[in-house]
């Protein structure tokens, strides 16, 4: 059983940056897939970006891509998502997840077997 503990959510202004961070409790974290998801009061809880086991590939939201980075330190059983040029539409509740394997439903949360507990970022126009 994989434990995910997410961090570093916050109120931010409009433009302004943010870095989650998640830990696994597995020193098998190195071999899955990781992905941050969030979810807004009323909507379904959406993809946001994923990263493979090792780093080299990565996928992201189109409303994010360009704003958001995902990264890894297996070292570290981590995995950060860095937040820029946030908007008041990234309020959400964010949650890290972890899951086998690298295919195109990277993007589902059927995909995902592990779940962090979620951290709140909130935008503020």
């Amino acid at each position: 059983q994989v434990q995910l503990v997410e961090s570093g959510g916050g109120l931010v202004q409009a433009g302004g940056s943010l870095r989650l961070s998640c830990t696994a409790s597995e020193r098998t974290f190195s071999s899955y897939k990781m992905g941050w998801f969030r979810q807004a009061p009323g909507k379904e809880r959406e993809f946001v970006a994923a990263i493979n086991w090792s780093g080299g590939s990565t996928k992201y939201a189109d409303s994010v891509k360009g704003r958001f980075t995902i990264s890894r330190d297996n070292a570290k059983n981590t995995v950060y998502l860095q937040m820029n040029s946030l908007k008041p539409e990234d309020t959400a509740v964010y949650y890290c997840a972890a899951g086998g394997g690298w295919t195109i439903l990277v993007v589902t949360t059927a995909s995902y077997n592990y779940w962090g507990q979620g951290t709140q970022v909130t935008v503020s126009s």
